[in-house]
């Protein structure tokens, strides 16, 4: 019997798909839209619903934090073997912490993180992160339970109310030059987005993408001389402290160091900061952060 050639063995491996291929399906959108009845974004296979935080009147410094500086409420889905993970991050009041804790309990969904994003806010906020795996139609439910208890507890729906807009005369052209990156602007806030391309993230050994919340991001309001610039840094566990002193360093409060996620590989923190002042100085000391970390994302990155 005559054997295969060399090349012929390689034709056949090159043809034979991957484990993934054979054992994952993409992600039932539909499915998701029908169950929670909200529309969201595609981007490459995944899907994220946000939820504008419209109802909250937030001040910090006699800044107006409005939805694109960091109030929204997001959940986005991922294909896994078996249906989907979803992973999201909910802006709750501290009257709506106990009722929503338990109401993730109930459904069996994990909480992974509960933590602050500002400091001297008012109404005081916090933020928690959740998680679910399983087939698409359970997990759909679940984080439609959950947003609902939200809902519940505040007495409306938060994005019914009308979207607020901030007035900035920042000159984003330089923001950009100083940070090599390029921002986009809502109602507002200009905001800068940014992958970490260099780290392979995995959670429960599901790839962890930027359109699921692994990035560094910056949102800025105000005018040159004075501006607010909120945001979060995403870091290996060796760069928490450089980063920390380049911000500390440049005048920018670190305000939260934690977790987002439990089961992640390799080991990753997330870095909440908040600052004012000159918007270039401020630029200055988020480019040494960044310059702290992996290589940062190309300029054309867009927002999540």
């Amino acid at each position: 019997m005559r054997l295969p050639s060399k090349h012929m063995m390689a034709s056949c491996f090159f043809l034979l798909p991957s484990l993934s291929a054979l054992t994952q399906t993409p992600l039932d959108i539909p499915t998701i839209e029908r169950i929670t009845g909200l529309k969201g974004k595609e981007n490459k296979g995944e899907y994220k619903i946000t939820i504008p935080q419209n109802d909250l009147d937030l001040r910090v410094d006699g800044f107006h934090i409005i939805p694109p500086m960091g109030l929204g409420t997001w959940v986005a889905f991922t294909p896994t073997p078996d249906g989907a993970m979803a992973m999201g991050d909910l802006v709750l009041t501290e009257t709506d912490l106990k009722t929503v804790q338990a109401e993730v309990v109930r459904q069996g969904m994990e909480i992974t993180a509960i933590h602050n994003h500002f400091v001297r806010n008012h109404p005081n906020i916090v933020y928690m992160h959740v998680g679910a795996s399983g087939p698409v139609s359970d997990v759909a439910a679940k984080v439609k339970a959950v947003l609902a208890s939200i809902n519940l507890s505040r007495g409306h729906v938060p994005s019914a109310t009308a979207a607020d807009s901030v007035i900035t005369t920042l000159d984003a052209g330089k923001l950009d030059m100083i940070l090599t990156q390029k921002g986009e602007w809502s109602k507002g806030v200009y905001k800068y987005t940014i992958g970490r391309p260099d780290i392979k993230l995995t959670e429960h050994g599901v790839s962890i993408s930027t359109f699921l919340g692994f990035n560094t991001w910056a949102a800025w309001q105000g005018s040159p001389d004075h501006a607010a610039v909120a945001g979060d840094f995403t870091m290996r566990e060796d760069e928490v402290q450089a980063v920390i002193k380049a911000l500390v360093s440049h005048g920018i409060e670190v305000v939260a160091v934690h977790n987002h996620m439990v089961h992640e590989q390799p080991r990753i923190f997330f870095l909440h900061y908040w600052g004012v002042g000159n918007a270039e100085e401020l630029a200055r000391g988020l480019r040494a952060a960044l310059d702290a970390t992996g290589k940062p994302a190309p300029m054309d990155m867009k927002m999540n």
